[in-house]
């Protein structure tokens, strides 16, 4: 159903896409730095909090373009229109009603949350959420657009306007930085993100591919490309990470941070990287060709389950009991990496997934 070069154009806009994102989230942090490490700890602090709600934006416009592919991969015109229209009407409603919760209940979320920072970082994290909160209707109808030119093989829009996007954006924190001295309200992320590369990039290839051979009910085209897209995932998570790691050093150069805080952070990046470059591939964009399938209450269970019995136990135990802070966190999210990976492979391997009717 899908050629090698068909393959290659959908990774390469998506990689080139999600490239994108992560250097412009990298020139954001850059920017901010400017400002001084309360808000560098600010902004990132926020963006753990906005990860879960893109997590929750993906995973919804994620759910609708495993039904989209289907409908594609089954040739019913039809049905694809209709559930495009619902993916786009439910995620618009959601993020409304998600970003008048936050902005009415920003301090009370972040004192639940980060209770016990200073002063100055909470004032920018209240300053940055509330910024934040207003661009949650659009980060959830671009996700949920992109999924759908995604699910049609459509990559190079969603590259596009990807491009034309992050300029404006970091054009805004240059402005809003250094002419308007906004401060923290210029900016944001991390070189973990930029390492997450190529599961970003794949997953959606997942999708895509997988939910289309379903659609057509071609198990044996599925069984194909699932081979060769954990086989790509893996082989391209080496190069990158190893890439990524080299870079790091000359990277830190450019941020206004103390050496500690430097030496530190590339301790993170290899143990993220090593991790990322071996388990991620198994754990991230293998479960979204699971889903892909319509084996999603056992990807929903194991994800959960990981998450509470894996990252957090051993982040309490790691972190907490054996006082390693911030690197027992990153080992902990490793673990819950590593669980995914273990089961999500094994599940693969099964075949149970083939018993699945999504259409």
């Amino acid at each position: 159903m899908f050629s090698n070069k068909e393959l290659r154009s959908m990774i390469i806009t998506l990689f080139f896409e999600q490239l994108l994102v992560m250097l412009v989230g990298i020139v954001d942090t850059f920017v901010v730095s400017s400002c001084g490490e309360a808000a560098v700890s600010g902004v990132s602090l926020v963006n753990q909090f906005n990860t879960i709600f893109i997590y929750l934006f993906t995973a919804l416009a994620s759910g609708g373009a495993i039904i989209v592919s289907q409908y594609i991969g089954n040739k019913d015109e039809k049905r694809t229109v209709l559930s495009s229209s619902q993916l786009l009407m439910f995620s618009i409603v959601f993020s409304i009603v998600l970003s008048i919760l936050v902005l009415i209940f920003n301090k009370q979320l972040l004192g639940l949350l980060f209770g016990k920072v200073e002063s100055d970082v909470m004032k920018a994290c209240v300053t940055y959420l509330r910024i934040s909160a207003y661009s949650y209707p659009a980060l959830a109808i671009y996700n949920a657009g992109a999924a759908l030119y995604r699910s049609m093989a459509k990559t190079k829009v969603t590259m596009y306007i990807s491009f034309a996007a992050n300029i404006i954006n970091v054009v805004g924190n240059i402005i809003g930085v250094y002419v308007l001295k906004a401060g923290v309200a210029g900016v944001a992320q991390s070189i973990w993100s930029l390492a997450a590369l190529i599961g970003s990039a794949m997953g959606p290839v997942f999708i895509t591919v997988i939910g289309q051979c379903m659609g057509a009910k071609d198990v044996d085209q599925a069984k194909f490309y699932f081979s060769k897209l954990i086989k790509w995932s893996l082989a391209f998570s080496i190069v990158w990470n190893v890439l990524v790691l080299a870079m790091t050093p000359f990277i830190l150069q450019f941020y206004n941070l103390a050496n500690e805080t430097k030496h530190l952070i590339i301790i993170l990046v290899i143990i993220h990287n090593i991790a990322n470059t071996v388990v991620f591939p198994l754990s991230g964009p293998l479960s979204q060709g699971l889903r892909a399938t319509g084996d999603v209450k056992f990807t929903m269970i194991v994800s959960i389950a990981s998450t509470v019995g894996g990252r957090l136990v051993l982040s309490i135990i790691l972190a907490l009991g054996l006082h390693l802070g911030v690197i027992g966190i990153a080992l902990a999210m490793c673990g819950d990496w590593t669980i995914r990976a273990i089961i999500f492979y094994y599940r693969y391997k099964s075949n149970a997934w083939t018993k699945f009717e999504v259409i």
